[in-house]
């Protein structure tokens, strides 16, 4: 991995090996289970790997699956399948349900040395005496429960012998601490739920904050990287590692998580999108899920290049979504073959090119890669062009098709407008032209010039497609900003944008017939378009537009 300067981690990490403090580094990337993973979490990713990589060090991958209600091995694998997609093999696999009995053995523990107590309060009564920032907690009428009594009742809890929500584990530290954390918070809660991995073994699950460092302990990671919003949680972090005894000490490093702009980044509101059909799916090429980027055809390098260039650091700022697009552009550039396709047809009739002809013309594969080669491409009497690139009453600085103007034809010639051709409706449904033989492109013409240049496809062996052209999902509110706006009775649904996809049915150049799903062109003026797999068939093209070929923002 390149230097980067602006990781704040990279120094901890190499004082700690020089100064002996460690002697390997060792990371994980902890995933729920309970959803497909985002944009976000393909920062976390990257940072996890490139730094275990850059100081040969390993990197696990470890499912959380402490919360049997909302998991699912479908997530399971998903979450798998972008971890390689990303270009990363982790050194283990492992669940955070290994790790049942050895969690359960390290709150006995904690028990024993009189650090937690079974509660019979419910969940709003232990909310209630919490406290808040400026007020202490109180505590819990079942705090001084002995020793040989919590015992007792969480092996009861084990055994199934207690109803949900009827008792908890917490562990006893300060309910007047000035970090809410440390206020005896609930580390087993009963849950007669089925687990994925367990199966029916288990009707007590650990929580997160408790599950946690135990399995980074377990596993030797020496640097805990998560984002931000864990550090209030790091003293408890601590607490928990030290109290249950574990050999090993992990470090935990918060980060600034990753924001995009008109984006949604929590796992909760991107799966009401799906549930509610907002989106076609968690691989809906709208949503910010590393499985909808791959399907609209973001590729695992630009994103990639996109995190390490904006390093990792402390703050939680949005980041222009803009600026992922620039890396797409610059990793497809010299990758993707240059083609031509017409999204909203319009057919045009020359007149004089000799009928029932067809000619092959050259055109480069790609210019900025000469190496691509050359592709033919065919000409007759018949093409599409744009709707667009016609005006029969142009304004002025309208540099395209109009009657008694000439263009060239990208590849091809020039074309002069003479006549249309308009439905019962005065609508424009066909352009009559002339071509001029002489000035075929790469002839050397130099009799005249012309200001456009329009992209077209030969008409009797242009091949259907449908173009799927994406703006964002969410209209322009930062995911903060909607969430406080619930004093209007608006959520974040009420920034869905209504046009957000686009299906238009146009045409591809012939030599198209042979492409695959995930194959990458840009079309010409268009931008850069995806084969959709999810939709793609034999008989029928789809293409995701995956960003366009400019942009007004600058880095």
């Amino acid at each position: 991995m390149e230097e980067n300067t602006s990781n704040f981690i990279r120094p901890i990490i190499k004082e700690d090996l020089e100064t002996g403090r460690r002697d390997q580094v060792i990371t994980r990337f902890p995933p729920e289970p309970n959803g497909y993973l985002h944009i976000g979490h393909a920062k976390s990713i990257i940072t996890n790997f490139d730094l275990a990589d850059e100081f040969n060090g390993k990197t696990n991958l470890r499912f959380d699956d402490t919360n049997p209600l909302k998991e699912d091995t479908e997530y399971v694998e998903a979450i798998k399948e972008d971890v390689k997609w990303l270009g990363y093999d982790w050194d283990g696999l492992f669940f955070a349900s290994d790790y049942f009995e050895e969690m359960y053995n390290r709150a006995v523990i904690l028990i024993k040395k009189g650090l937690a107590y079974v509660d019979d309060l419910s969940q709003e009564e232990i909310r209630e005496l919490r406290g808040t920032l400026t007020e202490p907690g109180k505590d819990s009428p079942y705090r001084t429960r002995s020793v040989e009594e919590n015992l007792a009742l969480f092996e009861k809890m084990r055994n199934g012998e207690f109803a949900n929500g009827e008792k908890v584990l917490r562990a006893k530290i300060d309910m007047s601490s000035p970090n809410i954390n440390l206020r005896d918070p609930v580390i087993y809660r009963i849950s007669h739920t089925s687990h994925h991995n367990t199966g029916d073994k288990w009707c007590i699950y650990p929580m997160y904050s408790f599950a946690h460092p135990i399995e980074d302990a377990i596993e030797d990671v020496t640097h805990s990287i998560c984002t931000l919003e864990f550090e209030d949680q790091r003293p408890l972090y601590n607490w928990f590692v030290e109290h249950c005894e574990m050999e090993s000490k992990p470090q935990q490093i918060e980060f600034g998580r990753l924001n995009l702009t008109n984006t949604v980044m929590s796992k909760r509101k991107l799966k009401q999108l799906v549930d509610e059909g907002v989106v076609d799916g968690w691989d809906d090429p709208r949503m910010p899920t590393i499985s909808g980027l791959r399907r609209r055809g973001y590729t695992a390098e630009a994103i990639r290049a996109f995190v390490r260039e904006l390093g990792v650091g402390k703050g939680d700022g949005a980041v222009d979504n803009r600026v992922l697009d620039h890396f797409v552009r610059e990793d497809l550039k010299l990758k993707a073959p240059r083609t031509m396709g017409v999204l909203r047809p319009l057919k045009v009739v020359i007149k004089n090119y000799p009928e029932g002809q067809v000619e092959m013309l050259d055109a480069e594969i790609n210019p900025e890669n000469p190496e691509m080669g050359m592709r033919q491409i065919p000409f007759s009497r018949e093409i599409y062009i744009e709707q667009e690139d016609f005006m029969e009453n142009p304004p002025k600085k309208y540099f395209r098709l109009f009657p008694g103007n000439e263009v060239r034809l990208k590849h091809a010639y020039f074309i002069k407008c003479e006549d249309v051709i308009k439905d019962e409706n005065g609508n424009v449904v066909e352009v009559h032209c002339t071509y001029d033989p002489e000035t075929k492109s790469g002839s050397g013409f130099t009799g005249r010039k012309v200001k456009g240049t329009l992209h077209w496809v030969e008409a009797s062996q242009a091949i259907p497609a449908e173009f799927r052209l994406y703006e964002p999902l969410i209209l322009d509110k930062e995911e903060d900003e909607v969430d406080n706006l619930k004093e209007d009775g608006k959520t974040f649904l009420d920034y869905v944008n209504p046009n957000s996809l686009q299906i238009l049915n146009g045409f591809i150049e012939p030599n198209m017939k042979d492409i695959s799903p995930q194959d990458k062109f840009q079309f010409f003026r268009h931008g850069y378009f995806n084969v959709d797999p999810k939709h793609t068939t034999a008989d029928k093209f789809v293409f995701n537009l995956i960003v366009s070929l400019k942009s007004s923002f600058k880095l």
